[in-house]
């Protein structure tokens, strides 16, 4: 049919394009009302989807020791080979009236690749999630039910997500959120959020010496922010302290206190002397 002026409305181009969807994010949750995914060939083709999302993540990471650096980090390189510059050490020095003063320790930088390896997992754990509804919501009990990720699974994911929000990005309402919203019940990842509202280093060092090394590398990322309020309060609360025991809760030796975290203090045989009374 010819167009106004007689033109032709041949031209392909003629129409907008639908803005192509992300296949994983398309379905909604059985439990709001989206009743798609009770449908058993639906499940699979959305469990295939998954699993080509969660390979495409692996592959792009490479080898063995790069994927786990990913799971560990959340690939905190700005860049194939390009270390995030690190964060000036902290000084610790003397002021008025004795008190010690230290500068403030900014947060990591969060780049450009971190951020889309947390959305990476964050869409393939929202995906299962939504998937495990449908397989029990549609009562399905056959071979296909059985093989998907487990509740245990499920969970120890979504507990290097809550760690990766609190421990790399600072972000603890975030880590709250996430751990709501996904029901995590692991103990030991929940203590560590509690350690870190309370600024309790003492504690944070004990749950970090009984979990596994993925969660350890990401707790190893709010050390130094928690080691910096612990050194305040020694700071501002003690005149000396016994070297042993400034290093048992700071989890640091005497020397990387004084050359990495800028420690101003006096040694004095086994003594660590923070502050000195002035004689009247």
């Amino acid at each position: 049919m010819p167009s106004r002026g007689g033109r032709s409305s041949s031209n392909p181009w003629g129409r907008l394009k639908a803005p192509d969807q992300d296949p994983l994010e398309i379905m909604g949750l059985p439990s709001k009302g989206d009743t798609r995914l009770l449908d058993f060939k639906t499940q699979e083709r959305y469990y295939t989807k998954i699993v080509e999302r969660y390979m495409s993540f692996c592959s792009d990471s490479g080898q063995r020791d790069e994927l786990l650096r990913r799971f560990a980090s959340l690939n905190l390189d700005s860049g194939p080979g390009q270390a995030t510059a690190a964060a000036p050490a902290p000084t610790i020095a003397h002021g008025p009236g004795g008190r010690s003063a230290m500068a403030a320790v900014p947060p990591p930088p969060v780049t450009m690749a971190a951020t889309s390896n947390t959305k990476a997992l964050s869409d393939v754990m929202m995906a299962l999630r939504k998937l495990r509804e449908g397989i029990v919501a549609s009562k399905r009990a056959d071979d296909f039910s059985v093989q998907s990720l487990t509740s245990l699974e499920f969970q120890e994911v979504v507990g290097y997500l809550v760690l990766d929000a609190a421990c790399r990005r600072g972000d603890l309402a975030e880590a709250y959120g996430l751990r709501r919203r996904y029901g995590l019940r692991d103990g030991k990842v929940l203590a560590v959020l509690k350690a870190l509202t309370h600024d309790n280093y003492i504690a944070f060092g004990k749950i970090k010496d009984a979990v596994d090394g993925h969660k350890v590398s990401l707790m190893e990322l709010a050390e130094p922010e928690l080691r910096v309020h612990t050194l305040k309060c020694f700071g501002r609360g003690y005149l000396s302290v016994d070297k042993t025991f400034l290093e048992r809760s700071t989890s640091s030796g005497w020397e990387s206190l004084t050359s990495k975290d800028g420690v101003g203090w006096q040694l004095d045989g086994d003594k660590v002397i923070i502050r000195k009374i002035k004689a009247r």
